[in-house]
């Protein structure tokens, strides 16, 4: 029997658990840095297929530990929390909690990771160990640095990870070499002007009309200040501001997202922002507090690696189901915190759109198709064995 056909049945049986899981974490999603019940969950399924079980690394993630102790070691990260986003689908598995949706598919990813733990537990033996990381506050993009500063990627050689993706067919994957997400920081700005009559606005510093100007004079300035081959997208997603509708506002908060593809340029941003910001205040008599968060760079994935997960996802799936992702996207994966100290890994897209397409990510209507686990699951089992098999025989020859 062949590889392929042994994990046909393999993933025959185990599929309707987790799809029957992932019901049960999309009906009860929890926030970042509240993942406390998805946690138990995962914890409790790890040690019933025999995993050795660490809780609360990174305050709510999860390690998991299979294999031999000593030697090379490689890994497998996938995210739990969830967003606060109100669901729209009308599935009778739909969220339980108002406000809270699985609106990027981490419940998917976590039932992925599941699905590995389960397939690898079944192995005879394994050539080297296996570390899964279960992170929260991936939305945050905090968790992994939580999970860091706890050690959870210390004597790791190789780290996979996988995203869903509603631009791509159920039972397709996708694969980048080197960039394939954005830097990403988070922009506060306060306007500072000066109250006053809604009848007089020449008597006052209006902070509304100059936070507008801010909003739209960046957006402006991006397109004839910054190099069009280097991408910069800023968005602002709230604006608090005013206290009444006839007084002239003394103060608007800005809060916003900045998103880059080039390391550089993502450098000098911070500094750009704030003269763009003063100079636009300045101009109209108002004064500006501008802070600026990295949140977290840019996902890099190993050359190597990757072409290891393609070769693994193409005698799985076949070529024509493994599709080579032309450009980076502009979102962001705190994934990458894992790779800054020098540690190699990559991750994949896996398609999730039904023959109707699949709504956006962060979509109150997002609704993948839930067999695409079984896709995730057997392309990264495949391609953590055949990392073991080649690291095992490297050693061997090394000796």
């Amino acid at each position: 029997m062949t590889l392929r056909l042994q994990w046909n049945d393999r993933l025959d049986q185990v599929l309707p658990e987790l799809i029957e899981l992932r019901h049960h974490l999309h009906a009860h999603p929890e926030l970042s840095g509240e993942e406390h019940q998805t946690a138990a969950l995962v914890a409790g399924e790890l040690r019933s297929y025999g995993w050795r079980v660490r809780e609360g690394v990174g305050r709510t993630g999860v390690l998991a530990e299979l294999g031999p102790t000593d030697g090379p070691l490689v890994g497998l990260r996938v995210d739990m929390d969830a967003l606060p986003v109100e669901e729209c689908t009308g599935l009778a598995y739909a969220s339980k909690r108002q406000g809270v949706m699985h609106a990027c598919g981490h419940d998917l990813h976590t039932c992925i990771g599941l699905g590995v733990a389960r397939l690898l537990a079944s192995e005879p033996s394994l050539l080297t160990g296996v570390r899964l990381l279960f992170q929260p506050a991936e939305e945050l993009a905090e968790g992994a640095r939580w999970m860091r500063q706890d050690g959870a990627i210390d004597g790791l050689d190789a780290l996979f990870g996988v995203h869903v993706c509603p631009a791509l067919p159920a039972g397709s994957i996708g694969v980048r070499s080197g960039c394939l997400t954005a830097a990403a920081g988070e922009l506060e700005i306060e306007v500072l002007g000066e109250g006053g009559h809604g009848a007089r606005p020449h008597q006052s510093v209006d902070a509304i009309w100059n936070a507008a100007r801010v909003v739209t004079g960046l957006q402006e300035s991006i397109s004839r200040r910054l190099d069009p081959l280097h991408p910069v997208v800023v968005s602002f997603g709230k604006i608090d501001g005013g206290r009444a509708f006839n007084v002239i506002a003394n103060r608007v908060r800005l809060l916003g997202t900045v998103r880059c593809l080039d390391a550089a340029v993502h450098d000098r941003l911070p500094v750009w922002i704030e003269e763009t910001v003063q100079a636009i205040c300045r101009s109209a008599g108002a004064e500006a507090v501008v802070r600026y968060r990295c949140i977290t760079p840019s996902v890099f994935n190993d050359s190597k690696l990757t072409a290891l997960l393609e070769d693994c996802a193409i005698a799985q799936l076949g070529a024509e189901q493994v599709l080579r992702l032309e450009q980076p996207s502009l979102g962001a994966e705190d994934f990458a915190e894992f790779l800054q100290e020098g540690l190699r890994g990559t991750m994949f897209r896996l398609g999730v759109a039904g023959p109707d397409g699949c709504a956006a990510l962060h979509n109150g209507r997002f609704s993948p198709v839930e067999n695409s686990i079984g896709v995730g699951v057997e392309v990264l089992t495949a391609t953590m064995l055949a990392w073991m098999k080649g690291r095992s025989e490297l050693d061997r020859k090394q000796s």
